[in-house]
């Protein structure tokens, strides 16, 4: 598709049919029909789908556009570590159900793949024949490895002798070493190779992860340069410079993969130590069942039938992409180039007029409640209630639920400085927040050491909702403030 068609079709959003026709005003409706219902799965597909197109809408501003592309990419990682990985595991432990929409989990399974495929595929079009001419046309440049000029590959050279060499490990294949267990969605190579190696061994593959801590773009200096901003990839880096890695073998071939792998977290409802519970399961969230392997498309059939093989899938969830096998990583462009004029301004939320004035919130809610639409609106009130309640002689008590909230959080160092302060603190931390997990459970430690009680939500609930509740003692009687959100 050309780039004035894929922008054509962007502007003429694709309307997904009702699974059936609206009935009439009045009539019946059979609320078993299995063609009353879309699938979850494949609705959510939809909806990434939608933010996908975003990238071809030239209304938003050029790297906002590549931005979308990206958060499609980070969308499809978590749909196949959780949706994906749950129907897989069902065909795994036969526990196959029929759902309302009348679809067996191998049903769903097979169009998933074939709708993924076409979708992943379309995502890499868009980037190679849209977004990347028109970011050269704004002097914006991915380098490739066959353009560096040699003042570009004598410092790509040095950044690699510097910065990666020293922190990578490549894992030669062979019977005393095994093939590694790699970590879920990280970057690796597969590595064809002739000769021996140091120690005389005959090694004819190997895996190289790329170290996780290293930027996967990296900015070339405007010395070496012809204007503009110019980024390369660190996997091109690793591709010029693999023969560092194996010392008197010819390296033959250097592939991208990135495997994605099963992150739901499986955990009964009747725990007696849910903490202690998720501690575990979260050691084995970065090994779980593989789902799905992303191949650079210049890879030779052999390998990725190798992979598929180590890896226990099928073709039908090998994923042949025309570029780097992360595009999620892309969002560093932003950081990385200094064009304000490709990117939304920066938006600052407003102060409600009821609160301006006031020092004390609460004078300001006493006299009737505050209504604050985010992000229109600044979060900073509701931070200030905190941070008061908790130095306020008064406040006798504080009650919040906290779903996520960063280590950094002003809420949290206004909920511990409370509980320092004698006062009664209860936060109730829902440990489940996907993806969060973790991060809560320190969380939760820290606000325990600070005297907080710590409950971790309702059995068989997430508790999504954002609410504290204040009670402070106001001429001689108790008063309680509420946030709901």
């Amino acid at each position: 598709m050309t780039s004035k068609n894929m922008t054509a079709a962007a502007t003429d959003a694709e309307q997904v049919p009702a699974p059936v026709d609206l009935p009439e005003a009045g009539e019946e409706v059979n609320i078993d029909a299995t063609e009353n219902y879309f699938n979850r799965e494949l609705s959510q597909l939809q909806f990434n789908y939608r933010v996908l197109k975003q990238a071809l809408d030239t209304t938003h501003p050029l790297i906002n556009r590549l931005i979308f592309c990206c958060i499609f990419s980070s969308n499809m990682d978590e749909f196949f570590e959780i949706r994906v990985a749950g129907l897989r595991e069902q065909l795994k432990y036969g526990r196959e159900t029929v759902g309302v929409d009348g679809m067996q989990p191998d049903q769903v399974l097979a169009e998933i793949s074939r709708i993924a495929h076409e979708y992943i595929a379309e995502q890499y079009d868009i980037l190679n024949n849209v977004l990347i001419p028109e970011l050269e046309k704004e002097n914006i440049h991915f380098v490739r490895r066959r353009d560096w000029t040699e003042a570009q590959a004598d410092w790509v050279r040095s950044y690699f002798d510097e910065e990666v060499l020293p922190v990578v490990s490549p894992i030669g294949l062979d019977p005393s070493h095994p093939f590694p267990r790699l970590v879920n969605k990280s970057l690796n190579f597969i590595v064809e190779l002739d000769g021996k190696d140091a120690f005389g061994r005959e090694t004819g593959m190997a895996i190289v992860p790329a170290p996780r801590s290293l930027p996967r773009l990296v900015r070339l200096p405007d010395e070496i340069c012809e204007g503009g901003e110019n980024l390369v990839f660190l996997s091109s880096m690793i591709h010029a410079h693999a023969d560092k890695l194996f010392p008197g073998m010819e390296v033959k071939g250097c592939y991208q993969f990135r495997l994605t792998r099963n992150a739901d977290l499986e955990l009964e409802d009747d725990l007696e130590d849910l903490a202690s519970a998720l501690r575990g399961e979260l050691l084995s969230r970065r090994f779980g069942d593989a789902v799905r392997l992303e191949v650079a498309d210049n890879c030779p059939e052999e390998l990725m039938n190798f992979l598929l093989r180590e890896f226990g899938l099928t073709e039908r969830d090998l994923y042949k992409v025309h570029g780097p096998v992360n595009l999620t990583r892309l969002m560093a462009v932003g950081g990385l180039v200094d064009r304000p004029d490709l990117t939304y301004s920066h938006f600052s939320p407003s102060i409600p007029r009821q609160i301006r004035s006031k020092d004390s919130m609460f004078d300001a809610i006493r006299k009737r409640p505050l209504l604050l639409l985010h992000p229109y609106e600044n979060f900073s009130p509701v931070v200030d209630l905190l941070r008061q309640a908790a130095k306020d002689p008064h406040v006798l008590a504080i009650r919040q639920t906290l779903y996520r909230s960063g280590a950094d959080s002003e809420i949290v160092e206004a909920l511990a400085d409370a509980a320092r302060r004698g006062k009664e603190v209860t936060a109730v931390i829902e440990l489940r927040a996907r993806f969060s997990e973790e991060e809560n459970l320190e969380l939760a430690s820290r606000l325990q050491e600070a005297g907080v009680i710590v409950v971790y939500g309702v059995v068989g609930y997430k508790t999504h909702a954002k609410m504290i509740l204040i009670v402070r003692r106001e001429e001689g009687r108790l008063r309680r403030y509420v946030h709901l959100g």
